[in-house]
Order: C-alpha cells, then structure tokens, then sequence
C-alpha cells in the first residue's frame, strides 16, 4: 500500500472524511458506494463496482434473483440445463 501523508480523526458516529484530493484522484463522488474489506490489520475501501456473483466480470450484467449474472455465466448455465 502507498501512504498519502494524511492522518484523519473519527468523529462521535464512527465517521471520517475523505480528502478531496483523494475523492478525485479515485474518482470516488458525493454518494458513491464504497466496499470496506479487512486486510490482516488495515480496513481498505474500494469504490462499489457490480460484478457476476461466479466469476466477477463487470461487463453485460444481467440481474437474476436480486443478484448479477454476466452474460457468458448466464449461457454457460443455460448449456448445464
């Protein structure tokens, strides 16, 4: 991981705020959903991109059951049926 130099306290409700800087940097706007992960002893966050619940493509997305297929998983089910 590559350290920025910036340090941020939390707030009472557990919040902290992002510099602008790195919002743009990773182009991260007002409202985006963000991913948390842990990382051994580090929280990561990641801005939320929808993928396949198989393979985690990012590309032609269908949904199925409040969850995401890409298409090439879809067919590759449809050939088991």
């Amino acid at each position: 991981m590559k350290s920025t130099g910036v340090v941020r306290q939390l707030d009472n409700l557990g919040r902290v705020v992002l510099p602008i800087e790195l919002r743009r940097t990773m182009d991260i706007s007002v409202k985006d959903p963000l991913e948390v992960y842990v990382d051994g002893d580090a929280i990561v966050l990641r801005k939320y991109q929808a993928s396949c619940i198989f393979c985690g493509g990012t590309d032609d997305l269908i949904p199925f059951r409040e969850k995401l297929l890409c298409k090439v998983c879809a067919e590759a089910i449809r050939t088991l049926i």
